[in-house]
């Protein structure tokens, strides 16, 4: 049976100055599938998120979502469409509690925020707790995200990202920041929450093991182009790949 494409980039391309960022990007992301994109500092994989995301207008190309061309969409109408993004450094409300950070989106994805009602009294209360549930946050629904370690502000971060109901989750180095000690945990629950919520998703990530240990496939960036595509296991043992990406001699 043929793999659904839920996003298709044909023919990016992208300069900042005489830097190339993107040198006629073309690739599909399948339904279903965990794609890691890995590559050295400067090879151009956040720049293709971003594309993705609508925070940046490829000066040539296109980016079809569902079938449809969506390059030029403001980020926030990529959202409404199903295409959500989980960046670096979390982007939360500190001086907020967890369950408000997660009321706030849920109101925003239904269009339910009113300054006239209490925010702890939208509908979507029972399923935002679900969601914390998900990503085994649910004990610290009360705490200031202030108060919380970097591994609990990316699981927050992420079940905020699956409030907004995404098809598909763009991912910017989900365990950037996080204790050696708790990445594989960290992940280890995003991928039972993505799964649980039926969402694809597409990751930047340095930690090979990471990469390994998660992705469907792997996806090798430099220089703005995409040099290899594959299995983690056949990209990762790759001479190429160990040389110029992973940093060990052959």
């Amino acid at each position: 049976m043929t793999e659904r494409v839920l996003l298709e980039a044909k023919g990016l391309e992208i300069r900042f100055g005489g830097v190339v960022a993107a040198q006629d990007i073309n690739i599909q992301i399948h339904e279903g599938h965990n794609l890691a994109i890995i590559g050295p500092n400067g090879a151009g994989k956040t720049t293709f998120l971003n594309i993705c995301t609508g925070y940046l207008k490829p000066h040539k190309g296109k980016v079809f979502f569902d079938g449809k061309d969506v390059t030029r969409l403001q980020p926030r109408h990529l959202v409404r469409r199903g295409v959500a993004r989980a960046f670096q450094i979390p982007q939360l409300f500190t001086e907020h509690s967890v369950l408000e950070n997660l009321l706030i989106a849920g109101a925003a994805q239904s269009r339910r925020w009113s300054p006239f009602r209490p925010l702890h009294q939208i509908p979507e209360r029972k399923a935002m707790l679900h969601l914390l549930d998900m990503v085994k946050c649910s004990h610290i629904a009360d705490r200031p995200v202030s108060e919380l370690p970097e591994g609990q502000r990316k699981l927050v971060d992420i079940a905020i990202a699956l409030a907004l109901k995404p098809k598909l989750l763009f991912m910017d180095e989900p365990t950037s920041g996080v204790a050696s000690s708790e990445k594989f945990e960290v992940l280890d629950i995003i991928a039972e929450a993505l799964t649980e919520a039926k969402v694809t998703s597409v990751f930047v990530e340095h930690d090979m093991g990471i990469v390994d240990r998660f992705a469907d496939e792997v996806a090798v960036w430099n220089r703005g182009e995409v040099l290899f595509r594959g299995p983690p296991d056949d990209v990762l043992n790759h001479p190429d790949v160990i040389r110029d990406v992973i940093g060990e001699e052959v």
